[in-house]
């Protein structure tokens, strides 16, 4: 085995490092690298843009056929797509939404824009649970991300302290979010709190504004045992509920990534939300996980709730994770989940696709990235289980708003 420098150096009498001068020398190396990955994926300002999408795919988006689009453009009306080679036009989600804006405009048979109406309440929809790799981040990054290319007005809040949906929206948490720019800035106990409206940031998916996180999070669940011995400030399970009211008018829907544990911010966001989401790989030890989640959670909420809290749901549905149809076991789990919880386990799975993986290497969801960059197999197939777990938890929202299916 080849000597390390550590061993050099204990050889030569020199003192062991600690282990966390380690820990943090590894931590820095990591970051930085992260950070000129970035510079290098996202030139020339290390900020991510969306691609433009085709009139086929706008179409489709915006429901309506290309022809008609065609028709649209050539009679002046409306953003100007871009040609490119042969004639082929392409819009960005900006001019998507416009397109919706100007067709709703005619004719009220249907609707394009699609927001809420003032009867109709923000869905807050909170995606949990406490076992690492369950798929969670993936699957609210992915449904915050096809509401907005839907037309919806979406808030995506990062109560992670790891901070993944944050980095795969362009800003790397150690390098572009500061000391009170995350959700603990509107929900401190001090006189440094701030309103939410100041944290939210724009993203580069028109529609779709991100609270980011990073580890200063940890602080709230640090705070609160303190805050709940002191019982002047609101208890801790209103104060995320409080702060998301303070701007659900400029949204139609609010996703919320939680921590994989049961602390005060995921039992806050389950407080605050209309909706669970709980995400679960079809393995016998991710189940059993699960089933931990679920009784604790159970527990946890029933003691806020004689403490005043109001839970209220529109919802609540298992989302299947990571699936595997040929993996026999896998396909086994999934059978007793329905048979056991029924229609509470949504209809269509998160496959486990490659395409996914890719996309995640460069900090990009699937939604992000054009047919192009895969085999058409399997981008379709990768796709159409996303477009199908999204569009059923959509019905769900506007089931719950009381819409026509």
């Amino acid at each position: 085995m080849a000597e390390t420098p550590q061993d050099s150096l204990r050889a030569a009498g020199a003192p062991r490092p600690s282990i966390t001068s380690l820990i943090a020398a590894d931590g820095g190396a990591l970051s930085a690298e992260l950070n000129a990955l970035r510079r290098t994926l996202f030139p020339p300002a290390s900020t991510k843009v969306l691609r433009s999408f085709t009139s086929g795919e706008a179409a489709r988006l915006i429901g309506v056929a290309d022809g008609y689009l065609r028709q649209i453009s050539l009679a002046g009306k409306g953003p100007e797509p871009e040609v490119g080679p042969g004639g082929r036009r392409s819009y960005t989600l900006d001019q998507i939404n416009a397109l919706r804006h100007l067709l709703d405009e005619g004719p009220k048979s249907k609707r394009y824009v699609p927001h809420r109406s003032g009867s109709e309440h923000c869905q807050v929809l909170a995606v949990v649970n406490f076992k690492g790799g369950s798929g969670k981040t993936t699957t609210a990054a992915h449904l915050a991300q096809y509401l907005a290319l839907k037309g919806y007005r979406v808030l995506a809040v990062d109560l992670d302290p790891q901070a993944s949906l944050t980095a795969l929206h362009g800003y790397q948490p150690e390098f572009d979010v500061d000391a009170n720019q995350t959700l603990y800035a509107a929900i401190r106990y001090d006189e440094a709190r701030r309103p939410l409206a100041e944290v939210v940031r724009r993203t580069y998916f028109s529609g779709l504004d991100l609270v980011p996180a990073n580890l200063e999070l940890m602080e709230f669940e640090h705070d609160t045992p303190k805050a709940l011995a002191d019982q002047e400030a609101e208890l801790f399970f209103g104060r995320i509920a409080t702060v998301l009211g303070s701007v659900a008018e400029a949204y139609d829907v609010m996703i919320l990534d939680c921590p994989p544990q049961l602390g005060f911010l995921t039992l806050g966001a389950l407080c605050a939300a209309t909706a669970m989401l709980v995400t679960v790989h079809p393995q016998m030890l991710d189940v059993m996980s699960m089933c931990q989640f679920l009784l604790m959670a159970s527990d946890l909420l029933g003691v806020v709730q004689e403490a005043g809290a109001e839970l209220d749901y529109d919802f609540l549905r298992y989302v299947v994770t990571r699936y595997e149809p040929s993996d026999g076991p896998q396909t086994q789990m999934v059978a007793f989940m329905r048979s056991l919880f029924r229609d509470r386990v949504l209809t269509h799975t998160m496959l486990k696709s490659t395409a996914v993986s890719d996309a995640g290497l460069s900090k990009q969801t699937l939604y992000e990235i054009g047919r192009e960059s895969f085999s058409r197999a399997t981008y379709d197939r990768a796709i159409e289980a996303l477009d199908g777990v999204n569009g059923e938890i959509l019905g769900l929202m506007h089931r719950a708003w009381g819409r026509a299916a």
